[in-house]
């Protein structure tokens, strides 16, 4: 019996551990530990309902416009105008939100996952007039690695040319994710943290101008994503094509679903939207979502017990370091008693069930470009070829939403904080489903619960000993060198792990706790 930890695990938002067990080469079984708290939950605590949307988007660096969403979703049905929203503040939110997934998964691929396969050490031999190669050589040659370390060793084999084409795209990408941000920032104010989003609608304005700046940016990137970013996961497929057989996980998928089509329903678990709401299994037929089926455990979680997992309506975040038996700071979610994978896979894969045409006809193309099932979709490429399909879906269909926006019609409806409420705040973050559950008491907030994506799949063993979603995607792996478990990271990876999310962030009034390690 051997033992890999990797912590922290880099190229990841957040504190991460991973510790895996092995015998004879296989993974018998995995711990996945989020190792820091900060705690927003606490914070939210007797403040103004309005706070939440700009507080929370301080969770996380990479995703604060998913959550700046959830929150005010959550406010619209607190406030009881959910089903009011104008128009154009329906759809630019979701121009807001689809700006920031483009410019985050083009990140995620590029910057934070293409690494554990593309070469950068080949491109120290270019000889050839690619200003972006030439850059990356020059980089090299003083020494400069920072954003290219540390990495495990032993496991590149795309030829010269394909890695160094995917080099230079990951200098192009960098420009790229600025286009996105700056596109976000046109309706949305800035990024990160944009000022757009709140109850009722958004604070921007559409004009002839600003839609005409948007879209420009809009058709470079969605040039880049079908001329350079999903040929480049193909291309990354088909020399690695045992990973469509790696890191399968629990094969339970679910999604919250996201960019509302209309306002009319006011349960968000039944609103029309693009990417649909819902779960799916292995055989991927369409379950219903009931958010009355969702659960949080906390046995081995860094948090006071409280018996039993509860619904988020019902959650407590009271930290309790060093308690036996527990490994990590993010707490367990589950469905219906069960295990689920949230993310890029599990709406795609939901959207498919569901008939979606659009969705359905990337799908079966990529399906049938490697010849496989749609069995293959459960893997660590499986994620990667979800998460750029996606990006595509949605960058194509925001046009049509560009010219759906009325100039000089409302963005925002009128509303009032009552005295007593509850409110749920339900999207698909670029990670996965998302959710926030407010509760008002005295016109301020009493009790405020986030559960995210990184929580869902990084989670411990729940009360039962069920291992999350990570923790059983590692787990029966085939480790080649464990001195270079590059298997191990590229799982995770393939997950987008943003533990800053998971374990919630800051401190009261500002006061800086520390991190509390666990050796």
């Amino acid at each position: 019996m051997g033992t890999i930890i990797i912590d922290p695990v880099t190229r990841i938002e957040g504190h991460l551990k991973i510790e895996a067990v092995t015998e004879n080469g296989v993974v018998k079984e995995t711990r996945s530990s989020g190792t820091l708290f900060r705690g927003i939950e606490v914070i939210l605590k007797g403040r103004d309902p309005r706070d939440a949307q700009r507080y929370v988007q301080r969770i996380c660096g990479v995703c604060p416009t998913s959550h700046s969403t959830a929150a005010t979703l959550s406010l619209d049905s607190a406030f009881g105008i959910a089903d009011k929203i104008p128009d154009n503040g329906r759809i630019l939110r979701n121009l807001i939100l689809g700006a920031a997934h483009i410019a985050d998964h083009i990140l995620h691929f590029y910057h934070l996952c293409a690494l554990d396969y593309v070469d950068v050490a080949k491109v120290a031999n270019y000889e050839g007039d690619n200003t972006s190669l030439n850059s990356i050589k020059a980089f090299i040659e003083r020494g400069e690695l920072g954003p290219f370390v540390p990495r495990y060793e032993g496991d590149y084999r795309l030829p010269d040319d394909v890695n160094n084409q995917a080099v230079a795209h990951y200098v192009q990408a960098l420009e790229m994710r600025r286009k996105g941000q700056e596109m976000l920032s046109i309706f949305g104010g800035k990024m990160p943290h944009n000022c757009a989003i709140m109850p009722g609608g958004v604070t921007e304005v559409p004009t002839v101008d600003k839609i005409a700046a948007f879209l420009w940016r809009l058709n470079e990137l969605r040039d880049f994503i079908d001329n350079v970013y999903v040929p480049d996961v193909l291309a990354v497929a088909g020399v690695y094509s045992d990973y469509f057989e790696i890191g399968k996980g629990c094969g339970n998928l679910l999604s919250y679903g996201g960019f509302d089509l209309d306002v009319k329903e006011t349960d968000l678990a039944k609103r029309e939207r693009l990417l649909k709401q819902g779960t799916v299994s292995t055989d991927l037929k369409l379950g219903k979502l009931d958010t009355g089926k969702i659960a949080e455990y906390v046995k081995h979680s860094w948090y006071a017990d409280y018996g039993d997992g509860r619904h988020p309506t019902e959650g407590e975040t009271n930290p309790q370091p060093g308690k036996a038996g527990a490994y990590s700071w993010i707490k367990s979610p589950r469905y219906d008693g069960k295990v689920y994978e949230v993310g890029p896979l599990a709406r795609m894969a939901v959207t498919y069930a569901s008939g979606e045409p659009k969705a359905k006809a990337l799908v079966d193309s990529v399906l049938s470009h490697f010849k496989a099932s749609p069995a293959a979709l459960f893997s660590v490429l499986g994620r990667h070829a979800a998460r750029a399909l996606y990006t595509k879906l949605v960058a194509d269909t925001m046009p049509e939403w560009l010219l759906q926006l009325k100039p000089g019609e409302p963005v925002c409806a009128d509303y009032e904080i009552p005295e007593e409420s509850t409110g749920m705040g339900l999207v698909d973050a670029a990670r996965g489903a998302l959710g926030h559950w407010i509760e008002i008491k005295d016109h301020k907030i009493a009790n405020y619960q986030c559960v995210v994506p990184s929580t869902w799949n990084f989670g411990p063993r729940d009360d039962k000993g069920q291992p999350g979603p990570v923790e059983q995607a590692i787990t029966g792996t085939k480790i080649k060198d464990e001195a270079n478990p590059f298997e191990i990271v590229r799982i995770v990876r393939s997950f987008d792990p943003c533990l800053a999310c998971a374990i919630h962030l800051v401190t009261p009034k500002g006061r800086d706790l520390g991190e509390f390690r666990v050796c």
